[in-house]
């Protein structure tokens, strides 16, 4: 009986990647895998007017039409949700599943849901978001599993664009590394399937984020906790701008030119200044409650 329901989204093939590795320790008769695509697919690669345009409707959260959905059960004992963050919010086709009625039907009741994340590295503020949504949806977030680039974040950005601009998980120039979750990331997802998978044998999952935690794969660079803490603040602004003013096609396209820009200059000039001066002056002084963000973000809870 396939009793585990596992679904995501995968515009690159990378977070199938993943989920093909995470679930290698499961008996495949248990597991019911379901990969969702929108109505009206994005492309792959992105032009770069596409990839920005998308920002106002991800970063408010808005839900879009996704292709017809077919549940093989009604009730599951285990969701698996593996998604990525874009503009550091859910990706608009899982946001537009943890809305869906069909979803939320099998999630009623409290349950258990693990999050599986790839992305570049920033992830904090859309897993605040998939929280709130899962229990919206009546489920109980148990686990999370975020796989991340792990080279610094200038370099990380330049890679991405360059993956997601030609379609190539290549070296850019030669020299640069290979963009994405690496590798051996990937295959260490078989790792976490291991944990997660002798909770759904006992059905005890208190102490699950724990174990998930304690294999010192998943860390939190101060950097990025300092960015997330403010880069979602100017992209809801930049979101309500560009919605509310951006009233005809070509004024849309402008507002997010400089939306476009804006970020490029804030990624490569801006921010680097900014974290420099953090890193040497504010979190010596601030190294507990630093730690305690980190403890939180690390977790399965939610703020009250």
């Amino acid at each position: 009986m396939k009793n585990i329901l596992v679904v995501n989204y995968s515009q690159s093939g990378q977070l199938n990647e993943i989920i093909d590795q995470f679930l290698t320790p499961f008996q495949p008769e248990t597991v019911e895998r379901l990969e969702i695509f929108p109505a009206n697919p994005f492309v792959f690669p992105w032009t770069s007017d596409e990839f920005f345009d998308k920002m106002p409707e991800c970063v408010q959260e808005d839900v879009i039409e996704l292709q017809p959905l077919h549940f093989g059960a009604e009730r599951y004992d285990l969701i698996v949700l593996g998604y990525q963050p874009w503009f550091l919010s859910p990706s608009l086709p899982i946001t537009s599943l943890l809305h869906n009625p069909g979803f939320k039907a099998r999630a009623m009741g409290g349950t258990p849901v693990v999050t599986v994340i790839g992305g570049r590295n920033m992830w904090l503020n859309s897993q605040e978001s998939i929280k709130k949504l899962i229990a919206d949806a009546g489920g109980k977030l148990v686990g999370n599993i975020p796989l991340m680039d792990r080279v610094s974040n200038l370099v990380s950005a330049v890679t991405i664009l360059h993956w997601m601009l030609t379609g190539r998980k290549d070296r850019k120039w030669g020299i640069f590394p290979k963009p994405g979750v690496s590798d051996e990331d990937i295959q260490s997802a078989s790792r976490f399937g291991t944990i997660v998978k002798k909770a759904y044998d006992s059905k005890e999952y208190a102490g699950l984020q724990k174990e998930i935690m304690a294999t010192g794969l998943i860390n939190i660079p101060t950097d990025i906790l300092f960015i997330e803490g403010r880069a979602k603040k100017l992209f809801r602004i930049w979101a309500n701008l560009i919605k509310t003013k951006g009233t005809t096609p070509e004024k849309r396209k402008r507002l997010v030119g400089f939306f476009k820009y804006y970020l490029l200059v804030a990624l490569f000039m801006v921010a680097p200044v900014l974290v420099t001066v953090y890193r040497l002056l504010v979190a010596p002084l601030t190294a507990n409650a630093i730690k305690k963000k980190k403890e939180y973000f690390c977790g399965v809870e939610t703020k009250l």
